[in-house]
Formats: C-alpha cells, structure tokens, sequence
C-alpha cells in the first residue's frame, strides 16, 4: 500500500510539473526603414509594417511593451544600438533568474542580396547574422521583408527540422530565419492592403488565419505555410511577377513554437462554420488588420483588440459586408445572415488595369448605373442645378468638358479646361483644371490643377496643383504641391509640397514638405521636412527636419530638431530644445528645464535630468565649510545635475546652504570614477532665512572607489569663491583666506577646500 500511495504522489507531482508552464520571456526588435538610400525609391509601408508586427505580438505574442525595442527609419548605426539594447534586456533577463528568452527580430524596409540598405548605408548579412547570434537567447528567430532577403536564408550548414515559440514541453533551442522572398526576387507592396504583401499575410496568420488546428494557437509553422501560400497567390499577376517566400530553420528539440496565443487577447470574432469566401476586417480607421481565405465547415477565431470593425466578403463575384463592435472579454460571432450586399463598379486605372471599387449604397445589381464607359465631349456646359445642364441634355453617359459656367456645374469629368460657378462646381471622376466657385468644388478622381473655392475643395484621389479656399480643403488621395486654406487643409494620402492654414492640416500618410499652421499639423506616418505651428504638431512615425511649436510637439522618432514647450518622441538622432522634452535613446543633446530619456548618447542639460540608464546617486561629504552635506546627482551617464544641502554644529547650527550644480562624470575602469562639477550655493542664516544677498561659487573635483554597487568613497580639493553683497563680513571656513573688496558693500574671499564622503 505505501508503495502504491508513493507511485500516485510520484505521478501527480509529474503531471504537476509538466502542467506548469515554463517561465518564457520574450523580447521584439522591430525594424521599419522606408529610406533605402540614393537611387532607390522611397517605400511607402515599411514604417507601418514594423508597427503592424509589433502590435501583434504585443496584443497576443507576449512581448511586453518594456521588451520591445523600435528602430523607424534608422540607419546602420540606428541598428547596432539596436542589437546592443536588445542584448542588454537579454542578459537582464538571465541575471533575474528567466528560465527560457526568446527573441524575434524583424525587419521591414530596402535590401539586395548582399545585406540590408538602410537610408543609404549598408549592413551585410554576415554582419547581421552574427549581430543576431551573439543574443544570448535560447531562440532566434528574424523575420526579414525585403527585395532579395533569400540570401540571408541560404543555408550555412545547418539542418532543417520540423516545428518551429514555445509550448509547456518544449526544449526547442537555436535559431529560425523567415524571408519574404528569394535571394533573386523583389519583395512588393500594395497600395491596396496598406503594407506589404508577406507582412500582411503574416499578420493575419498570426491574427488566427493560420491556426488550422484550431486549438487557439499559432506556430511558426502554421503562420510561415499561410503567408507562404498567400503571398504566392496575390502576387502571381503583379507586376514583378510571383514571389516566394523562404526559410532557414536550425532548431533542436521537441515541441513546437508558438507564435501568438489566441486567447491571450479579451476580445476576439468568430466566423461561423457556414461562412465561406474571402474576408477582409478594417478597423474603425478603415485599416485592413487581416484577410483570409475561409472554407465552410468549420469556424474560424480571429484575435482582435475591442473596439468596431467592417468585414467585407467576396464570394462568386458578389460582395457583401457586415459592422460589428467586439467588447471585452467577448467572442463575437458572425454568422451570413450578419451580411448585406453591395455594388461595386468597374473602374479603369490610369495605367489601363481594371480595378475593383464598392460602391457603398445599398440597391440591387440590376440599379447599378454603368459611369465607367468612354466619355462624350461636350465642349460647354451652363449648369443651373444637378441634372439641370447642357450636360444632361447633350446625353445621358459620361460627359467630359472643357469649359463651363453657371450657377452648379455637374458632369464626370473637366479636362484642361476651367469651369465657373456662384454655388459648386462637382465632377464625378477627375477635374483637369481650373474649378472656381464661391461655394464647394468637388472631384471623383484626379485633379491636375487648381480648385479655388470661399468654403469647400474637395478631391477623392489624388491631387497635382493647389486647393485654395477660406473654409476647408479635402484630397481624399495623395498632394503633390500644397494645399492653402483658412480652414482646414486634409489630405488623406501623401503630401509632397505645402500644407498652409489657420488651422489644421493634415497629412492621413507621408509628409514631404511644410506644413505651417496657427493651429495643428498632423502626419499620419512619415515626416520629412518642417512643421511650424503655434498649438500641436504630431507625426505617427518617423520625423526627418524640424518641429517647431509653442505647444507640443510628437513623433516616433525624431532625426533633427524639436523644438517647443513639450517635447515627446521615441528614439532621437539631434536635439530636442524645449521646457519638457521626453524621449528614449537620444543621440544628440536634450536642452530644458526637465529632460527624460532612457539614454542619453550626448549631452542632457537641465535643471533636472532623468535618465533611465544614467545617474541617481545620494551622497553624504564633509568639508572645511560645513561638516555635515547631502547631495543628489542625477541625470546621464556623463553629465549630472546636483541638488546640494548643509549644515554644520561647528557652527552652532546658526547657518545652512542650498545650491545646484552642473557635472561631468568620468569612469576610470571598473571600480575608479573621478567626477567634476561646478556649483553655487546660497549661505543663509536659520534665525533669518533667505535675507542675506551672498553667492557662493564652488569648482569641486572628487575621486571616488567603488566599493560595492550602490557604495563608494570619494574625497578630493575643492576652489572656493565667496561673494558678499550689502556691506557683510563673515567667514566661512577655517582655511586661510583671501579677501578683495570692490567697494564698501561687496567683498569676495577665496580659498582652496577639502571634501571626504560617500556614495550610495
């Protein structure tokens, strides 16, 4: 019997154990380079493909926000600092007793087959590769999206092994390398999916589209086979032709590696089993998070963070959609009931390929007007209302006009003409000209001039010229001159040229150029150039240039100058002048009255400095002028702020001092620093405080051991200047002293000191 009862406890405390998950610490370093250098073009989506990833693997890959490092249009040397913080948290999290780190590296931007471009500077595989094995983690996996990053796969000698982070059982060890293409293959981007082909799909894999054994996880393996496939087929009939995508796996152990738990995320949407077709999910600021391939039969779970979504269904040419919101700790189902149909029309693009548009009115197909058929020219049209023209008189199809005037002007389209009107001038499909009104002018598609309006321009797509108006400017696409308004100035695309408002302009994509405003500037990803306006400027990737407001000013990262009252950005390469600045790694110089940053590479100067991987010492000294001091220094690696208090019993405790001070701190090897400050400091009375006018000024120069991490001693000379002012006499020290008076109200003494104390 007792052997029974010790073979049960035996087997319960195994079960036990391989129930209880291993303690897994997982660390991102996210890489979006848009700027590959000179002589190549300027991608449009690797910024927001590297924010894509590492909101997945925030949401359900487990990678805390403290563990993600994040490079946005960075340079080599960007990258190395990269690595090497990376490295930091790696070997942090092995000497805080993590059992298993992982990492994953990912990389989005310009390559050849010789190593990555990185805004005109080049860092070879066989740099990369041992960058990324000198992590000491128990697994590496690099995720590479760009031109020709086959290469990096090739294999070196290693074996590839089925499965691929990790479940309760695994001992997987070594490293995992996935590239979006092979070493002689372009990797491309779509306009249409707002990102790359492979990043999307991958995403959307990891998002649950790849768990196709749905058990609410995805391995790596499932999620490389779904982007593989997909990537593959949407890029069959592009332009550069097919692409696939690779990979190198030296990995050794059991178990597979799970990429993204499902269930880690509180809200999530089911696609019941009856459901079929192609899916696509925006979310509420219309961007596309996943798209998927559905069969019927069985039910498919898509991680989602809370909030409203519009999922669109394509199945046997018709298109359907559905709204929902996801709330949390829900699973919201979606069943094809939940599905409305509409029309969408046959356009044809500038270049002569078809595309596909919704139209988003609900009717049926047999109402869907036929507008994309060959234009009638009618040269002039007088319009009095919509409908009410020479336009609708001439013939019921497209029209295409060269002049025309009147009260309301409506047709499909101007072309290299003008048109006049007292109320709005509206063209369905493109505007080639001038459009004046005192009200509204509005364009379907293109515009390749002027729209000079009292209130209103509107463009849906792109928009080559100006848009001059008192009230508000519109350009649904991208701007490639400016837009001028008293308003409002929106350009839902890129903006290459100016932006000028009272206002608010708006750039929904890249900024290249000025945007000046009495009011906001915003830049929805990329800014290149100046921002200037009194309240806010804002850019949701990477700034290039200057940023300058009274107010605010924000970017992911910042290569230039920001200048303003609160300065906040991710990674700076420059300087950030203002009365708060806040940023991460800064590369450069912070200059006001608070500074903050996880490091500092330069020069922080403030009146308080707040590094995260800098000084914060207290420290406790002696001199020849108050026995008993306290200071506290804090601010960078190399350069401190001291906050300095005294006050001694030699004399009675009838007097103290409080000063501030401005340091450098230099390390002598491992244990020896030497610092150097200078400081002043006012003598008060403690019967009658703040009343005396006296300064005094002190150069000190301490040589400090470091005992033990938060100990040290240090001693060293001080050079003393004593400034009296409204005629006082007294003496500070027992150190000889010399003594000069200007005139009978201001004396000043001066000696050398002596100061011992410790560190802590």
């Amino acid at each position: 019997m007792t052997r029974v009862f010790v073979l049960l406890t035996l087997l319960v405390a195994g079960v036990a154990a391989a129930e209880t998950p291993m303690t897994v610490r997982r660390l991102a370093l996210l890489v979006g380079v848009n700027d590959g250098g000179p002589g190549r073009e300027r991608l449009r989506y690797a910024v927001t493909d590297a924010q894509a990833f590492g909101k997945v693997l925030s949401e359900l890959g487990g990678v805390a926000p403290a563990d993600r490092v994040m490079l946005l249009d960075t340079g080599r040397s960007g990258l190395l600092d990269g690595f090497a913080r990376v490295k930091t948290l790696v070997e942090s999290a092995r000497a805080s007793g993590m059992k298993r780190v992982e990492v994953l590296l990912y990389y989005s931007g310009h390559s050849d087959d010789e190593g990555l471009l990185l805004q005109g500077e080049r860092m070879d595989y066989g740099e990369l590769r041992r960058n990324l094995m000198g992590l000491p983690a128990d697994v590496r996996i690099a995720v590479l999206d760009s031109c020709a990053s086959g290469a990096f796969a090739r294999r070196k000698g290693g074996a590839s092994r089925p499965a691929f982070l990790v479940d309760t059982g695994s001992q997987v060890k070594g490293q995992a390398i996935l590239t979006s293409s092979s070493e002689d293959e372009s990797s491309q981007e779509s306009d249409r999916l707002g990102g790359s082909f492979f990043t999307h799909h991958l995403v959307s894999g990891l998002r649950g589209a790849a768990d196709v054994t749905r058990d609410g996880r995805v391995t790596l393996n499932e999620a490389y086979q779904f982007a593989f496939h997909e990537t593959l087929a949407r890029t069959e009939r592009t332009q550069s032709g097919p692409q696939h995508p690779a990979y190198d796996i030296e990995l050794a152990g059991t178990g597979d590696l799970v990429m993204t738990d499902l269930r880690a995320t509180s809200a999530g949407l089911v696609l019941s089993e009856r459901l079929e077709g192609r899916f696509f999910v925006r979310d509420e600021a219309g961007v596309l998070v996943v798209e998927l391939m559905k069969l019927p039969g069985r039910p498919t779970e898509l991680g989602l963070a809370p909030g409203n979504y519009k999922v669109r269904r394509e199945l046997d040419g018709v298109v359907s959609e559905a709204q929902f919101a996801l709330a949390e700790g829900k699973r919201t189902p979606l069943a094809p009931t939940d599905f409305t149909s509409v029309l969408r029309e046959a356009t044809v693009s500038r270049g002569g390929a078809e595309v596909r548009q919704d139209v988003r009115m609900m009717a049926p197909a047999a109402e869907m007007a036929a507008s994309s058929g060959p234009r009638k020219l009618v040269p002039f049209n007088m319009g009095l209302l919509p409908g009410v023209s020479l336009n609708s008189v001439s013939t019921s199809g497209p029209v295409e006009n060269r002049f025309a005037l009147g009260l309301m002007n409506d047709g499909t389209a101007l072309a290299g003409g003008a048109a006049l009107a007292l109320v709005s001038n509206m063209y369905e499909e493109e505007a080639r000209g001038l459009s004046m009104a005192l009200a509204v002018n509005t364009a379907g598609g293109n515009v390749r001039g002027s729209q000079v309006s009292l209130a209103l321009n509107v463009a849906n797509e792109d928009l080559d010229g100006f848009q001059l108006t008192t009230g508000v400017n519109v350009a649904g696409g991208n701007v490639r001159v400016g837009q001028i308004g008293v308003g409002l100035n929106i350009a839902g695309g890129r903006v290459s040229g100016t932006q000028l408002s009272a206002a608010l302009n708006v750039a929904g994509e890249d900024m290249r150029g000025v945007q000046a405003s009495a009011g906001v500037n915003v830049a929805g990803a990329s800014f290149r150039g100046i921002q200037a306006s009194t309240a806010v400027n804002w850019v949701g990737g990477a700034a290039s240039g200057v940023q300058a407001t009274v107010g605010f000013n924000r970017a992911e990262s910042v290569r230039g100058l920001q200048l303003s009252v609160l300065n906040v950005s991710g990674d700076v390469t420059g300087a950030q002048v203002g009365i708060i600045n806040v940023g991460k790694v800064v590369n450069g110089m912070q200059l006001g009255l608070i500074n903050v940053a996880e490091e500092v590479r330069g020069v922080p100067l403030g009146l308080l400095t707040f590094e995260e991987k800098g000084q914060l010492h207290l420290e406790v000294w002696s001199s020849d002028i108050q026995l008993v001091n306290a200071a506290v220094k804090f601010g960078g690696k190399y350069v401190y702020t001291t906050l300095m208090a005294g006050i001694g019993p030699d004399d009675r405790l009838q007097r103290f001092t409080l000063g501030l001070g401005l340091g450098v701190h230099i390390p002598l090897g491992t244990r020896f620093w030497l610092d150097m400050d200078l400081g002043g400091s006012g003598v008060h009375a403690v019967k009658q405080p703040f009343r005396g006018s006296n300064l005094l000024a002190q150069g000190r120069v301490m040589f400090g051991f470091q005992v033990a991490p938060r100990f040290a001693v240090f001693a060293g000379p001080t050079y003393n200047t004593y400034f009296l002012f409204d005629g006082q006499r007294n003496k500070l020290t027992t150190m000889p002293v010399g003594e000069d008076f200007i005139d009978d109200e201001v004396s000043v003494q001066y000696w050398p000191g002596v100061q011992l104390g410790v560190r802590l």
